[in-house]
C-alpha cells in the first residue's frame, strides 16, 4: 500500500476481515436506527420524559453491564462472546416485531424490551472495541476508529429516514422485524472469521470476576492518559445527549413533522458526519487532538443554539449537518486516543470504562434533559444543553489530551525469572518484592522523580501498595518495596502485563544509578497468610 493509499480515512478496509464486518455492522446499524424510530415515535404522543426514556432504556445497560462485560471480553474467547451478544438481540428484537404486529406493545414492554436490546449491546461493546487491534495495524487504529463512527452515521443518514417510511406506511413492527434479521449478518461474519489461536483465549482466563473487576479499575485508575480521555468523554457526552433524545420533540413539536420528517433530520446528521469522514484526516492536521474537540463542542453549542430558535424545517436540517461531522470528530478522537493507549490483557475492560462513561452519559442525561423541557420548555432546554457545550470547548485549555506518541501498548515480557530455591504456589502470597538502587547524590532528585511512573507502572500491573525509601544509614541506597496479592499475580506482572511503555520507565529511572551498578531483586512471602511448601 502507498503512502497516499495508507493515509487515506479508507485505509482500514484493505483488510479482508475488517471489512467484512464494517459491512456487515453498517446493516445492523441501520436495523437499529430504524427501530430506534419506531420506538421513539410509538411514544412522541406522550410526555418529552417518557421519549426520552428510549434513549435511557438502551444506554442504561452500558452503566450496569460495561465492566462486567469488559471481564467477559478479556477472559473468553471475544468471537463467541460477541456471536452469541448477536443471537441474543435477534431474540430480543424478534418479540419486539411480534408485539407489535399482534398491538401489543404496551409503552412498559416497549422500554423494557428495549432494556433488554440494550444489554446485549452492553455485552458486545467492550469485545467488539478490543478485536480492532486484531483487524487492522495499531497505526490505522484512528482511521478504523473513524470508519466505526461513520458506519454509525452513515447508518443514521439511512436508517431514521427509512425507518420513518416504513412506520408511517406499514407500522413499527417492521422495523423491529429488519432490526432482528440484520443481527445474522455480523454472527456470519465472526461465525466464518478464524482467529489466530494466540488470540483464542485471553490470558488470565482463570481470574475471579471481582480480581478481574477489581484489576480493570485498578489500571484506569493509575493511567493518567486514559483517565484523561475519560474526563473529557465526560465533558462532552451531557450536552451532545440533548441533541438525540430532544430531536424528536423538535420535529414534532417545534417543525410540525411526523416521522418521515424526524428521520430525515436524523438523516442529516448523518450525512454531515459521513462528510466529515473525508475532513476529519486534514482537521486533526491543522487542530491537533485537543483542537479536534473544542471545534466539534464549539459546533454542537452552535447547533443547538438553532434548534433553539429556529423553526424552519429546511435550516434545521442545513444545521444539523456540521452536527454530525462534529460529533463524528470528537468521537472517533476520543476513540483512537483510548484504543492506542491499553495493552491487550485489560483492554477489553479499559474500553468498558470508557464505554460505561459514554453510554452512562448519554443514560444519565437524557432523562434530566426530559425533565428540563416539561419544566422549562423545549427552546430554554436546548438554550441549555448549548451553554454546556460551551463549557466543554472552553474546558480544553485547561484538561486537555496528553500526548500519546510515548505510549507503546505491546507486551515487554522483559522481567528474569526470580532465582527462588523454591517453588511457590500460585495462591502463595502476599508477596513483597524489594529493589535495591545505589544512586549518586547529584542524580536523586531526578531519580526518585523518575520512579513516580514506575510506581504507576507497578499499581497497574498489580501492586496493592508502592514506597521507594532511602537509607538512614547509606544516602546512597534506595528500596522499592511493592506488595502483590499472590505468587500468580507476580507471574501475571511477569509474563502478561508488562508493556514497552512499563520497560521504557524502567530504563529511566535506571539510567541514573550508580555506573557498574545493577539493581537487586528479592522476593519475600508473608509467612502469617497461610500454609505454603517450603523445603
Amino acid at each position: 500500500m502507498s503512502d497516499t493509499a495508507a493515509d487515506s480515512p479508507w485505509a482500514p478496509l484493505a483488510a479482508r476481515v475488517f471489512r467484512a464486518l464494517w459491512i456487515a455492522q453498517l446493516v445492523s446499524n441501520i436495523g437499529s436506527w430504524m427501530q430506534t424510530v419506531g420506538a421513539q415515535w410509538l411514544l412522541v404522543g406522550d410526555s418529552a420524559a417518557l421519549v426520552t426514556l428510549v434513549q435511557t432504556a438502551s444506554s442504561l445497560p452500558v452503566v450496569l453491564l460495561a465492566l462486567p462485560s469488559g471481564v467477559v471480553a478479556d477472559r473468553f474467547d471475544r468471537r463467541a462472546v460477541l456471536v452469541t451478544a448477536q443471537f441474543a438481540m435477534l431474540a430480543v428484537s424478534g418479540a419486539l416485531a411480534a408485539l407489535a404486529f399482534l398491538d401489543a406493545l404496551s409503552p412498559t414492554a416497549l422500554l423494557l424490551l428495549t432494556f433488554l436490546l440494550g444489554c446485549g449491546t452492553a455485552l458486545m461493546g467492550p469485545a467488539w472495541q478490543a478485536i480492532q487491534p486484531e483487524l487492522v495495524e495499531r497505526e490505522r487504529l484512528g482511521q478504523a476508529a473513524a470508519l466505526g463512527a461513520v458506519n454509525m452515521n452513515l447508518a443514521r443518514a439511512v436508517g431514521p429516514a427509512l425507518g420513518g417510511a416504513v412506520v408511517a406506511a406499514a407500522g413499527a413492527g417492521w422495523v423491529f422485524a429488519f432490526n432482528a434479521a440484520s443481527y445474522l449478518g455480523i454472527a456470519a461474519v465472526l461465525l466464518l472469521w478464524r482467529r489466530p489461536a494466540a488470540a483464542a483465549v485471553p490470558p488470565a482466563a482463570d481470574e475471579g470476576l471481582p480480581a478481574a473487576l477489581y484489576a480493570g479499575r485498578r489500571y484506569v485508575w493509575n493511567a493518567p492518559g486514559v483517565r484523561r480521555i475519560l474526563l473529557r468523554t465526560l465533558l462532552f457526552i451531557p450536552g451532545g445527549a440533548a441533541l438525540w433524545a430532544l430531536l424528536p420533540l423538535t420535529a414534532s413539536r417545534s417543525l410540525g413533522l411526523g416521522s418521515g420528517g424526524y428521520g430525515l433530520l436524523l438523516g442529516a446528521v448523518g450525512i454531515g458526519a459521513v462528510g466529515g469522514a473525508f475532513l476529519l484526516p486534514r482537521a486533526r492536521r491543522l487542530l491537533g487532538a485537543n483542537g479536534t474537540l473544542a471545534a466539534g463542542a464549539l459546533v454542537f453549542a452552535g447547533v443547538l443554539a438553532v434548534l433553539a430558535t429556529v423553526h424552519v424545517p429546511w435550516l434545521v436540517a442545513l444545521a444539523l449537518l456540521p452536527a454530525g461531522l462534529a460529533w463524528i470528530a470528537v468521537l472517533s478522537t476520543l476513540n483512537a486516543a483510548v484504543q492506542t493507549r491499553l495493552p491487550g490483557w485489560v483492554r477489553a475492560r479499559g474500553l468498558a470504562v470508557y464505554l460505561l462513561v459514554f453510554q452512562g452519559g448519554q443514560a444519565l442525561a437524557a432523562p434530566l434533559w426530559g425533565a428540563v423541557a416539561d419544566r422549562l420548555g423545549l427552546s430554554a432546554c436546548l438554550l441549555i444543553a448549548g451553554g454546556a457545550m460551551l463549557l466543554s470547548a472552553a474546558s480544553v485549555r485547561r484538561w486537555p489530551l496528553r500526548d500519546a506518541e510515548g505510549i507503546n501498548p505491546t507486551l515487554s515480557d522483559h522481567w528474569p525469572a526470580p532465582p527462588l530455591v523454591f517453588e511457590p504456589g500460585e495462591a502463595d502470597g502476599p508477596v513483597l518484592v524489594s529493589v535495591v538502587y545505589r544512586v549518586p547524590t547529584d542524580r536523586q532528585a531526578e531519580f526518585t522523580d523518575r520512579m513516580h511512573r514506575v510506581a504507576r507502572s507497578r499499581r497497574r500491573t498489580g501492586a496493592l501498595s508502592w514506597g521507594l525509601y532511602q537509607d538512614g544509614h547509606d544516602p546512597e541506597r534506595f528500596v522499592e518495596n511493592y506488595l502483590v496479592s499472590s505468587w500468580a499475580e507476580h507471574q501475571a506482572q511477569h509474563h502478561v502485563r508488562l508493556t514497552a511503555t512499563d520497560r521504557r520507565f524502567e530504563e529511566e529511572a535506571r539510567a541514573l544509578l550508580t555506573p557498574g551498578t545493577a539493581p537487586e531483586v528479592t522476593h519475600a512471602f508473608d509467612t502469617t497468610a497461610g500454609p505454603a511448601v517450603r523445603p
